[in-house]
């Protein structure tokens, strides 16, 4: 079969899944599959509810930490690291939220090390080593908890390119590692790549999706029955000469890959220009690319999921957010990096009953709600599979507590500078 007919078919397989699953057919499909497990084998998010299951004890910090630099910059608000902003925010309302430290399983300490922008938006990681290791300093002066285990049963919202490595260049990041009076705690990050010296093993981190605006994605929604009539959908860089002059090392060459072979495929919808209409045209098409950058992850996971839209990870060894909740197998596609020069032979090779399922799946509300931060938070949403990965790490074993006087962190590790005072 000749490719362009490959894409018409797969033109209208999405455009009759979008016709036929929605309103009750999706509510429908949602309950039908609603179940206990651990891991959507048959396509479903687990929407456990953590209440009763822990506590949290919030530890209230002076406000340089946190709310400070928000009212310096609001535009921490609205970025896509902004998660830490609104952990801290649901949990200070949580249920799960106890004002008695004596009986609380978790700690949580809420450090903005994100909300330092350039002009241009960025955020600057250089003094957020620093900032980290006063807060943990003060908590440990101010409270008994953070001595008894050195942050075992404490947990960190660090949602930098590189998480707790604080480097938004791999290389540089790899180079830093985990900051050391860090390596105890769990650390809950946006970055994650297995067998990677930023990602704790041993389950140490919680990987979490990138923040996503929910009232501006839900501001541009079209209607249901929309045809997809885009196949492969792309907006962003191919290239980063200012970081990575010589090429190749940037996304490690598959972004430079994909416009290489693709920029002149009439299957493929891909440009560095970011239109307004980016939100629309990703409920047109069928396929949105999810290629590395600098780092693995990006915003444009979640904002495929929002938007029916079905992911083509490419990013080797990537850990996807809530793995253990969200059936990424069942509602993405996966190609590695070498495979880019193959996209069109191997999207338009997926069967036409494969992608109506992957589309009937992701139409589903608990999917979208699952990779969102909405303010308030709601049953099921982001916070709350946060809160259920915390809770399945319950109890914490003996080794979380140590002997009196024992001590295993080292204060003194890491380069001059993130030992200078904050």
């Amino acid at each position: 079969m000749k490719m362009r007919s490959i894409f018409a078919i797969a033109i209208l397989a999405a455009t009759t899944a979008v016709v036929l699953f929605h309103g009750s057919d999706a509510q429908e499909l949602m309950q039908s599959h609603h179940t206990e497990r651990i891991s959507g084998s048959g396509g479903d998010v687990l929407e456990d509810d953590p209440v009763g299951k822990l506590k949290v004890f919030v530890y209230d910090l002076p406000a340089k930490y946190n709310t400070k630099p928000v009212e310096k910059d609001p535009r921490c608000l609205t970025h896509m690291f902004a998660t830490e902003i609104f952990v801290h925010r649901s949990l200070l309302s949580s249920a799960v939220r106890t004002l008695d430290p004596e009986e609380a399983d978790w700690f949580y300490t809420p450090v903005y090390t994100t909300c330092d922008l350039t002009a241009s938006g960025h955020p600057m990681p250089f003094d957020s080593p620093r900032m980290m290791r006063s807060a943990i300093r003060l908590i440990a002066d101010r409270w008994p908890y953070w001595n008894r285990s050195e942050g075992a049963d404490h947990f960190f919202v660090t949602p930098h390119d590189f998480g707790a490595c604080f480097h938004f260049q791999e290389e540089k990041a790899m180079a830093r590692g985990i900051l050391p009076v860090l390596r105890r705690a769990t650390l809950v990050q946006t970055f994650g790549q297995r067998n990677h010296v930023c990602l704790k093993d041993g389950g140490g981190s919680i990987t979490i999706p990138p923040y996503a605006p929910p009232w501006k994605m839900e501001a541009q929604l079209l209607p249901p029955a929309t045809p997809r009539s885009i196949f492969v959908y792309f907006r962003g860089l191919f290239y980063d000469a200012g970081n990575d002059p010589e090429g190749g090392y940037y996304a490690r060459g598959a972004r430079a890959s994909v416009w290489e072979n693709f920029k002149s495929n009439p299957l493929f919808d891909i440009s560095t220009a970011h239109p307004t209409t980016y939100y629309q045209d990703m409920q047109r098409a069928v396929f949105c690319l999810c290629p590395l950058g600098w780092a693995p992850w990006s915003p444009r996971l979640v904002e495929a999921v929002v938007f029916g839209c079905i992911p083509v990870v490419i990013a080797d060894d990537i850990v996807l957010p809530f793995a253990d909740a969200i059936p990424w197998a069942d509602i993405g596609v996966f190609v590695a990096e070498d495979d880019v020069p193959r996209l069109d032979t191997i999207l338009t090779s997926i069967p036409v009953e494969v992608v109506l399922r992957k589309q009937r799946l992701l139409a589903s509300p608990a999917m979208k709600r699952a990779v969102l931060f909405p303010q308030p938070a709601q049953p099921g949403d982001a916070f709350h599979q946060i809160l259920n990965g915390l809770a399945r790490k319950l109890p914490h074993g003996d080794d979380a507590f140590l002997r009196n006087g024992q001590t295993v962190l080292n204060w003194t590790a890491g380069p001059p500078r993130d030992l200078k005072p904050w």
